[in-house]
C-alpha cells in the first residue's frame, strides 16, 4: 500500500553555492551553528523522535537558539515513556517551539481504523503515520536537521554531513551533524553535559520507535535489531537514499 502524494519541489532558489562542499569538513555544533544562524535562518527545523541520543541533538540546537522549530512525530503508537520524555526534555532543555504532529484523521479512517495496521503491513503503516505527516509539516522549510549516524545502519554507512534531499528536489537540503558520530561520543556528551537519558534505555532498548514495532536487543546485539524484529526492515521512510528508494 502506498498512498503517494509526494515531495513538491520548492519554487525558489536555495542559498547559492555548493553547501555540501563548502560544510562537509564540519559535525556538530560547529555545523548547527552555520546552519541554523546563517544558510537556513527562519527557514530550518529539527525533526525529533526524542529517542535514544536525541538530547545530543537537541542539546546542541538549543544552546544554537531554543526557539528553533522542532517536529516531533507523534504517531499514536508511541511509548508512554517517549512522550514523557520529550515533555522533561522540552523543559530541561528550554525548547519553544516543539510542534507534535501525526496522522491525518481521514487517513487513519480509510486505511487503518482498526489500529492493526502495523502487523499486516509495516511500510503502509510508517507511510501514514510518519512519512505522510512530515511532508505536511515540512512545507516552508529549506532544510531539516535529523539524527542519523553511519553507524546505525549499513545503508547510512556513507552519510554525509549535508544533503541534497533526492526526494524532493536540488531545494531542499537535510543536516546531519551527528553522522560521523560513535556510541562512545555521544555518550560522552550525554555525560558531560548531565542530560537525561530516555528511560527505556536502561531496560535494553538502544533503539527506541513504536512501541508495537520496537523491542529490546540482547546483549551484544546490533544496535537497531530491535526496529522491526523479525524482518528485514530497518528504515521507516522518510529517509531515502540517492536512487529514491527506502534504505
Amino acid at each position: 500500500m502506498n498512498l503517494q502524494a509526494r515531495h513538491p519541489k520548492h519554487a525558489e532558489a536555495l542559498p547559492a553555492g555548493d553547501l555540501p562542499a563548502k560544510y562537509n569538513g564540519l559535525s556538530g555544533q560547529d555545523l548547527l551553528e552555520v546552519m541554523i544562524n546563517k544558510e537556513f535562518a527562519d527557514r530550518i527545523a529539527v525533526v525529533s523522535s526524542f529517542g535514544a541520543e536525541s538530547v545530543v541533538l537537541l542539546h546542541m540546537v538549543a544552546e544554537i537558539n531554543p526557539e528553533t522549530p522542532v517536529i516531533f512525530l507523534n504517531t499514536g503508537k508511541l511509548f508512554g515513556e517517549t512522550l514523557r520524555y520529550r515533555d522533561r526534555l522540552q523543559e530541561r532543555l528550554g525548547l519553544t517551539d516543539v510542534r507534535a504532529i501525526g496522522p491525518h484523521p481521514k487517513d487513519t479512517a480509510r486505511v487503518d481504523s482498526a489500529g492493526d495496521l502495523w502487523q499486516r503491513d509495516h511500510d503502509a503503516c510508517c507511510d501514514f503515520r510518519k512519512v505522510l505527516p512530515l511532508e505536511r509539516a515540512l512545507k516552508g522549510f529549506d532544510a531539516q536537521i535529523t539524527g542519523r549516524k553511519r553507524f546505525q545502519t549499513e545503508g547510512r554507512a556513507s552519510l554525509k554531513p549535508v544533503e541534497i534531499d533526492p526526494a524532493r528536489g536540488a531545494g531542499f537540503y537535510k543536516i546531519n551533524p551527528l553522522s560521523t558520530w560513535g556510541l562512545d561520543e555521544l555518550t560522552a556528551h550525554i555525560e558531560t553535559h548531565k542530560l537525561p537519558r530516555h528511560p527505556l534505555v536502561k531496560d535494553g532498548y538502544l533503539s527506541i520507535g513504536c512501541m508495537a514495532c520496537t523491542d529490546r536487543v540482547k546483549p551484544g546485539g546490533e544496535y537497531r535489531e530491535g526496529r522491526w524484529a523479525g524482518t528485514d526492515k530497518d528504515e521507516c521512510g522518510i529517509h531515502q537514499n540517492v536512487d529514491g528508494d527506502g534504505i
